[in-house]
């Protein structure tokens, strides 16, 4: 049988407001607008069909929906919605799709970028180890403007699990 997955075309990102989000991942992670698939203009969609396609309570209504894309890698999109029952976003120790990580070739300034366009560290950049570890490979968990947490990771050097593994994670 031929294998019919490919891999990660895109993830899905709630965010509190559409046009703020969208600032921030051109800003500070060089992203750029793909496609509007579903804009403010337009109705907002509340219908019991559109409730149920996406699983979402019965005060909730969706608001408009981007495509963005880094320079690599599978792109985003960002959902915003309306209504009274959004929480805030999850906390890596909460059950559900805790990060996305990318992939950058200078850890510091891709922190400051972050930084600089209403993100924050976690804390400072700490070395990746075991399997991961190398001369300068290292890794940094940082929040958002609006609290979602991303992963700023960076391996100049080979990793030590390319040795017994057949795939590659990454190749840069």
């Amino acid at each position: 049988m031929k294998n019919n997955i490919h891999g990660i075309d895109h993830i899905g990102l709630t965010v509190p407001n559409l046009e703020e989000a969208t600032d921030f991942f051109i800003n500070a992670l060089n992203a750029e607008i793909i496609y509007d698939t579903y804009q403010k203009t337009e109705p907002i969609r509340d219908s019991d069909f559109t409730k149920k396609r996406l699983g979402i309570p019965e005060d909730m209504a969706e608001r408009a929906i981007r495509m963005i894309g880094l320079p690599n890698g599978p792109q985003i999109e960002l959902f915003e919605f309306s209504g009274p029952d959004q929480h805030g976003p999850i906390n890596p120790s909460d059950f559900g799709w805790q990060h996305v990580a990318f992939v950058v070739d200078d850890i510091d300034q891709a922190v400051e970028q972050v930084e600089k366009f209403g993100g924050k560290r976690n804390a400072d950049p700490i070395d990746l180890g075991g399997v991961e570890a190398g001369e300068g490979n290292k890794f940094c968990y940082c929040k958002t403007p609006w609290g979602a947490t991303i992963e700023l990771i960076s391996y100049p050097t080979p990793q030590p699990y390319l040795a017994n593994s057949k795939r590659r994670k990454w190749s840069v």
